[in-house]
């Protein structure tokens, strides 16, 4: 599709923490470089989710603002002061208002959660668990361990398996977390997605890059210097650990049939992660939940299918449900594993 340039430039607005920025940041380098004719500029806003850094997460849905991290973002492109919105999907809910639409998916980053601790306070790697051997990642909690998450799909999945976990609230970026870990000798650890380390130039060294129940724990590592010294880190498998819907994958906001922004949007988007988003995002639709609902689902592509896997914890105790579908009809599959779910 031929591009139409614009005697302006294309407006990207985005969040202003860290993580946003570095996300913000990699969209406007593929947009520069793949329209070097165009002009593209960043436009940062400050959302709800911002400004109420000390409000818990993990509140009963529907008594937090709808949007908490986009809606913003969603006034900008209607007032057409910026032309995308750079999201973490993760962060975006499945019905977006009237006018706007989900643009572009770019290719999906790691899905899954490290598990970082302090390696002085890891329980010994000879003491017996009664965890299952596939779950070992979390025996390196010492009992009664307090680990610390604002995510209620990340604390029931936890205490499924580490019932004498205590699970405490933790808000702040990724560096404030990190200190805090560090300097807190209560507390024995914090779980954070790995797509959002990586994209801050967070490296786990001499870790499996596969997804796996067996990958080695490792020191954290950056070229930066925000990390504080003798953490340690492990990938969550997502036997596991569930991801997140939508997580690892940044999505582009965009005004409806907006033929401006139209082949910027095609440009950038992985058919093969929209459609696995479609069917997690589908899927958490007809659940009726948000992105801190108790509920969750992951796809992954293969051979012109989806293979979905989903999780509840409504009924107060983990059930589960999965599916295969062709990849064409992404959105029938989230329906058919949320109706086995509700079934159930």
């Amino acid at each position: 599709m031929p591009v139409t340039s614009p005697n302006r430039p294309l407006i990207l607005a985005t969040r202003g923490s860290p993580l946003a920025m570095a996300q913000a940041q990699a969209v406007l380098a593929l947009c520069r470089a793949a329209f070097p004719q165009l002009q593209f500029e960043l436009e940062t806003v400050k959302t709800t989710g911002d400004k109420l850094q000390r409000a818990s997460l993990a509140k009963p849905a529907g008594s937090l603002p709808k949007g908490l991290f986009t809606k913003e973002l969603e006034v900008a492109l209607r007032q057409h002061e910026a032309d995308l919105a750079v999201h973490s999907l993760k962060d975006l809910p499945t019905s977006l208002p009237d006018g706007l639409e989900l643009g572009a998916v770019l290719e999906r980053a790691d899905a899954r959660d490290v598990l970082i601790y302090r390696a002085d306070e890891s329980a010994s790697p000879d003491s017996p668990s009664t965890l299952n051997p596939q779950l070992s990642t979390l025996s390196v909690l010492p009992p009664g361990a307090t680990v610390a998450t604002s995510s209620t799909r990340r604390r029931e999945q936890l205490l499924a398996q580490r019932p004498d976990l205590n699970l405490v609230q933790m808000r702040g970026n990724v560096g404030t977390r990190l200190q805090k870990l560090a300097t807190n000798r209560a507390l024995h650890a914090i779980i954070l997605a790995a797509a959002g380390l990586h994209r801050l130039g967070l490296q786990l060294s001499n870790v499996n890059p596969q997804p796996s129940t067996t990958a080695p724990h490792s020191a954290l590592r950056t070229p930066h210097s925000e990390v504080p010294p003798g953490l340690v880190a492990a990938y969550l498998a997502p036997e596991i650990m569930l991801p997140c819907v939508g997580q690892g994958a940044i999505g582009i906001e965009v005004r409806a049939q907006d033929d401006l922004v139209e082949p910027v949007c095609a440009r950038l988007n992985h058919h093969e992660t929209r459609q696995c988003v479609r069917a997690e995002r589908s899927f958490l639709q007809a659940m009726g939940g948000g992105c801190q609902s108790p509920v969750t689902a992951y796809a992954v592509a293969a051979g012109g299918e989806i293979w979905l896997r989903a999780i509840s914890f409504r009924t107060g105790k983990a059930e589960r449900a999965e599916a295969r579908g062709p990849i064409s009809a992404p959105e029938a599959l989230g329906a058919q594993v949320a109706a086995a779910l509700a079934r159930r």
